[in-house]
């Protein structure tokens, strides 16, 4: 009896008429999602957090682009003539600095006249005392400009403007040239003679001041100098990319009209007056020229010297 009572509460627990089917979803449930990805790339699991965070430190870490260089630092003209003339030549201004209750001349007048033309130049007036502590207590006259911190250009980005014009590249760099307008007439000889610009080292020469500005004529505004750390890694990274380095000595084995390199790519190494090249980037120069001088001078002005050598190349490309 017992036995027969169990059996009918199995029937009675027993589900009776038709199921709804699955519709193939456990068959699509059973079915592999193929072998394990690893831990790194599990989301949510310790070693994929590991390892994003070690790419994102590597990438922090990955130097800039190299297109683009440093810049320089601001700086102020002072004084009434050095201040016309800046404005009057084109050097770059961001503010026109003049004192409160000046002296209203003539030469006051044209610079005021000449910062409205030019446009873009903020004009503030300012009582002496502030003068005096911007330009530390240089005679400024009452009137004082700031020039902007110039942009220097990276050494690969001259010879990729070369390149961009189907052109060899055609530098100079200067090797302990401290005169400012030695420098703003090299960049003017430089723009002249289809020259791609120019390299200077950090230390020991001057820069792109107002004074190079200046004498460079306007030209600065469209030939891009180059300021460097050291000079000979610069002139090496040349080498490697095909550019042959010439460097401009008194006692150069070549002369200048006779090297037919000159006239390809080519960057020309002028060195300082009385000192000349340096040991290092002397012996760093594929080849060393000298200009020939029937007249006995012992040497040329770096402006002078410059503009010869790359009137020789110019006429060489032709």
């Amino acid at each position: 009896m017992a036995g027969n009572s169990q059996r009918r509460n199995r029937r009675t627990t027993n589900k009776k008429g038709m199921q709804v089917g699955s519709g193939g979803q456990r068959r699509k449930g059973l079915e592999g999602r193929g072998p394990t990805p690893p831990a790194e790339a599990r989301k949510k699991h310790k070693a994929n957090r590991l390892a994003t965070a070690k790419a994102k430190h590597a990438q922090a870490r990955r130097p800039a682009p190299r297109r683009g260089g440093v810049k320089g630092t601001s700086e102020m003209v002072v004084g009434r003539n050095p201040v016309y003339e800046a404005l009057r030549d084109g050097v770059p201004a961001i503010t026109l600095y003049v004192q409160q209750y000046i002296d209203n001349d003539e030469r006051v007048r044209e610079i005021l006249q000449l910062a409205g033309e030019r446009g873009k130049i903020n004009l503030m007036e300012a009582p002496r005392p502030e003068l005096d502590r911007m330009t530390n207590g240089l005679n400024h006259q009452g009137v004082v400009l700031q020039v902007p911190p110039y942009e220097y250009a990276h050494p690969e980005d001259l010879v990729a403007a070369a390149h961009d014009n189907h052109e060899d590249p055609l530098i100079v760099a200067l090797d302990g040239v401290t005169d400012p307008r030695n420098l703003g007439a090299i960049v003017r000889s430089v723009n002249a003679f289809g020259g791609h610009g120019v390299v200077v080292p950090e230390r020991r020469a001057a820069g792109m001041t107002a004074g190079a500005w200046k004498s460079s004529a306007g030209t600065a505004a469209r030939t891009p100098v180059s300021r460097v750390t050291n000079l000979t890694r610069a002139l090496e990274e040349y080498k490697k990319a095909g550019v042959t380095v010439v460097g401009l000595a008194a006692d150069g084995e070549h002369k200048v009209e006779d090297l037919e390199q000159i006239g390809g790519p080519v960057v020309i190494v002028i060195g300082g007056e009385g000192k000349g090249l340096g040991r290092l980037v002397g012996e760093t120069c594929d080849y060393r020229v000298r200009i020939s001088m029937p007249g006995g001078a012992e040497s040329l002005n770096a402006g002078v010297a410059a503009g010869i050598v790359l009137y020789e190349a110019a006429r060489r490309r032709k």
